[in-house]
C-alpha cells in the first residue's frame, strides 16, 4: 500500500487513487469546484492545483538528504491537478504553500469576473460552494474593470430545474450527473470561450426520476428548484436527518424547515443506501401533504358529529367502545408508512391487551415505479419494518384482504386503524361505512376520519423519531423535524433560529403546533386502561424494548443506528463500517 505526504504528514492509501482523494480518506480537504466522487474526474475549474514532488535521487539511485538529514524533495515545476493526479509512493504533496494559494486566489479571481451579484436574492446564498471559496480562499478584490458577460436567467430545463447561465461556472457536474447517473445525455456545453453556456439539446428536456440532483451538486446558484424558489433563505431554517417515505428503498434525507412548515427536502449522503441521490418523486410527493389538511388535536363522534376533545377523553371514549367486543371481533390495521416502533406497540397491543390475532398491514405495490437505480416497487417505507415486528395475519381468514367480506358477514365489527388511508381505495371506505366501530390514527383528514367514532391526532414521521427498515433490511433512525405539543419540549437545538427566537408579533412565527402524538404513546396510554403498562416514555424505550424481544433486533441501539448509518435485521454484532462521507458543501446549515 503507498504512502503520500501531504503538508509533511504521512498518510497510507490504495494505489490508483488521486491525491483528491487519498486526501479525503484521511479527513483533509482540498478546494474543488468540479470534482465529484461519484462523477467522472473533468479538471475544468483548477481551483484543486496543488504542489506535487518527489525524492531527489542521487546517482547511485539513493535519496539526496540535506544538511539535517531530510530527505531533498523535488517538486514540479508547474502545479498539478489533484482530482486527476495519482498518487505514487514516496510522493510530497503541498496543499497550503504560497505558491497553491496564490493560484487558488487567481482562479477565484478569474471565476467571480462574469459571476453577477445575484447573492441578495439567489436561492444558493448561505449554502453556495463560491461564497464559502470567496471568503476562504480569494484575495477579495478585482481587478476587472470591463463590463461583465450577460447571458440567459431563468431558462426551464425541465419541469424540475431552472438555470441561471450567468451564475454558471462551467464546473460541467450537471453535464457528467445526466449523462453518467441520470441516463440522459441531453445538456452540453456551446459556445465555448468567454461566451459558454450550457443547453438542453434541441427538442429535448432535462425531465428524468433523478433531474433535482443537479441542483444538490451545483456549487453555486446556477441551477434552482421552481419549487422552493424564493421560498426562504437557509439560514432562516432548520435542516434534521430524516428517512424518505416515498418507497421502501429508505434514501437518507434532510427535512428543511421554517415557522414549523416543510420547505424542501434533499438528500443525505448514505454510502450503503442511497450514496448522494434521491429521486425527484421523494423530494415533491408527501411534503405538502404533512403541511396541510392535518387532524390537529383528537376527536370523539357525538350526536353524529366529529368533536374535538381532550386527549384523556377521547382515550376513555377508544376504552369504552373496545370493551365492547369479543377478542375475534376486531381488526387491527398497521401502516407500512409509520415507524418500527408504532407498528410494535400495535401489533403488542392486539395481541397481549386486546387478545386479538386479526392483524395486518395495507400493501403498497408499483411495478411501474421501479428502476434500475433506487426507487423499488413497494412504496410503503416501512413494510419489512411490519413484518419484522409481527404485523401479519394469524390466517389469510383475517386478513386485510378480506376486510370488506368479514364486515359484511359481521365476523369483525371493530376496526382499529393506526396510521393508515388505504390511499382512499372506495372498495375499503365502503366496508368500513358497514362496521359497528372504527377508532383511527391519522395525520390528515380523510374520508375515514369522518366516519371513525374516535379520531387520534396522529404524529408524521417529520414530527416524531422512530425507525423504518428498508427494502435492504437495513434498521434506519430518523429524527423530528417539525414541532408539536407532545414534542416542544425537546426540540430547542433542532429549531432554526427564527423558530426559536421570533417574537408572538412576528410574522414567521405564525405557525401551527399541532397538538398530536405518535401512536406508541397513544396506545401506551389506552392499554393502562386496561391494567397493562408499557412503560414507554419516549420512542427509545419502545426500541429497546423491540431490541429485547425481537431477535433480529437484539443488540440494536438509536446510537449504534446513528453512528452506522443503519444496521442490517440480524447483523448487530457486525454492523457495516463507519463511512467518512464526502460533504459538498461546508457552509451549509444542519
Amino acid at each position: 500500500m503507498p504512502h503520500i505526504y501531504i503538508d509533511g504528514k504521512r498518510i497510507e492509501t490504495q494505489s490508483g487513487k488521486t491525491i483528491i482523494e487519498a486526501a479525503y480518506d484521511n479527513g483533509l480537504y482540498v478546494p474543488h469546484f468540479c470534482w465529484h466522487p461519484e462523477l467522472s474526474v473533468a479538471g475544468n475549474c483548477r481551483m484543486c492545483l496543488v504542489e506535487v514532488g518527489l525524492p531527489k535521487r542521487l546517482p547511485n539511485g539513493e535519496f539526496e538528504t540535506d544538511s539535517n538529514g531530510n530527505i531533498v524533495v523535488s517538486y514540479m515545476p508547474k502545479l498539478q491537478i489533484a482530482c486527476a493526479t495519482q498518487v505514487a509512493d514516496g510522493m510530497h504533496v503541498r496543499i497550503n504553500h504560497d505558491k497553491v494559494i496564490k493560484a487558488q486566489e487567481a482562479v477565484m479571481e478569474f471565476l467571480l469576473i462574469n459571476h453577477p451579484l445575484d447573492c441578495p436574492i439567489c436561492d444558493e446564498a448561505g449554502q453556495c460552494k463560491l461564497q464559502e471559496y470567496a471568503f476562504n480562499h480569494s484575495r477579495g478584490e478585482s481587478r476587472f474593470e470591463e463590463t461583465k458577460n450577460h447571458k440567459d436567467k431563468r431558462v426551464p430545463w425541465g419541469p424540475n430545474v431552472l438555470f441561471d447561465a450567468e451564475r454558471c461556472i462551467s464546473c460541467s457536474r450537471c453535464i457528467r450527473f445526466a449523462k453518467e447517473i441520470a441516463k440522459q445525455d441531453v445538456l452540453s456545453f456551446v459556445q465555448r470561450g468567454d461566451h459558454v453556456t450550457i443547453k438542453v439539446q434541441d427538442g429535448a428536456k432535462f425531465d428524468n426520476n433523478y433531474s433535482m440532483n443537479v441542483i444538490d451538486i451545483c456549487p453555486v446558484g446556477a441551477l434552482t428548484s421552481p419549487d422552493f424558489r424564493f421560498k426562504s433563505r437557509v439560514w432562516d431554517m432548520s435542516f434534521n436527518d430524516s428517512i424518505c417515505m416515498g418507497c421502501s428503498r429508505g434514501c437518507n434525507i434532510q427535512i428543511g424547515v421554517r415557522n414549523n412548515e416543510i420547505l424542501r427536502i434533499e438528500p443525505k449522503t448514505n454510502m450503503y443506501v442511497n450514496k448522494y441521490w434521491m429521486c425527484d418523486y421523494g423530494r415533491l410527493s408527501y411534503y405538502k401533504k404533512i403541511n396541510e389538511n392535518r387532524v390537529v388535536s383528537p376527536a370523539v363522534k357525538k350526536n353524529g358529529v366529529q368533536t374535538e376533545v381532550s386527549w384523556d377523553e377521547a382515550i376513555s371514549t377508544a376504552a369504552s367502545i373496545l370493551r365492547k367486543y369479543k377478542p375475534s371481533e376486531m381488526m387491527f390495521v398497521g401502516s407500512g408508512r409509520s415507524s418500527t416502533e408504532n407498528n410494535y406497540a400495535l401489533a403488542r397491543f392486539a395481541k397481549n391487551v386486546a387478545k386479538s390475532v386479526n392483524l395486518d398491514f395495507y400493501e403498497r405495490t408499483d411495478q411501474s415505479f421501479a428502476d434500475d437505480f433506487l426507487r423499488t416497487n413497494d412504496l410503503n417505507p416501512n413494510s419489512a419494518g411490519c413484518r419484522n415486528v409481527g404485523v401479519s395475519p394469524a390466517s389469510d381468514k383475517f386478513s386485510l384482504k378480506k376486510l370488506s367480506e368479514n364486515i359484511t358477514n359481521g365476523s369483525i365489527k371493530l376496526v382499529y386503524i393506526m396510521d393508515e388511508d388505504f390511499d382512499l381505495e372506495d372498495k375499503y371506505i365502503q366496508a368500513l361505512q358497514k362496521a359497528e366501530a372504527i377508532i383511527i390514527h391519522s395525520t390528515n383528514h380523510s374520508k375515514l376520519t369522518e366516519i371513525a367514532d374516535v379520531v387520534f391526532a396522529s404524529s408524521y414521521f417529520a414530527e416524531s423519531e422512530g425507525t423504518f427498515v428498508n427494502t435492504d433490511n437495513r434498521v434506519q433512525y430518523f429524527e423530528p423535524a417539525l414541532v408539536t405539543t407532545e414534542n416542544l419540549h425537546r426540540m430547542g437545538m433542532k429549531m432554526s433560529r427564527l423558530d426559536k427566537f421570533g417574537a408572538a408579533n412576528d410574522r414567521w412565527t405564525q405557525k401551527e403546533l399541532r397538538n398530536c402524538r405518535p401512536a406508541w404513546k397513544v396506545l401506551s396510554l389506552l392499554a393502562s386502561h386496561f391494567s397493562v403498562n408499557f412503560n414507554y416514555n419516549k420512542s427509545e424505550d419502545v426500541f429497546n424494548d423491540i431490541a429485547h424481544n425481537v431477535g433480529s433486533f437484539n443488540g440494536m441501539s438509536y446510537r449504534l443506528l446513528k453512528k452506522h448509518q443503519g444496521i442490517i435485521v440480524g447483523k448487530s454484532s457486525n454492523p457495516d463500517p463507519v463511512r467518512h462521507n464526502y460533504e459538498s458543501h461546508y457552509m451549509k446549515p444542519n
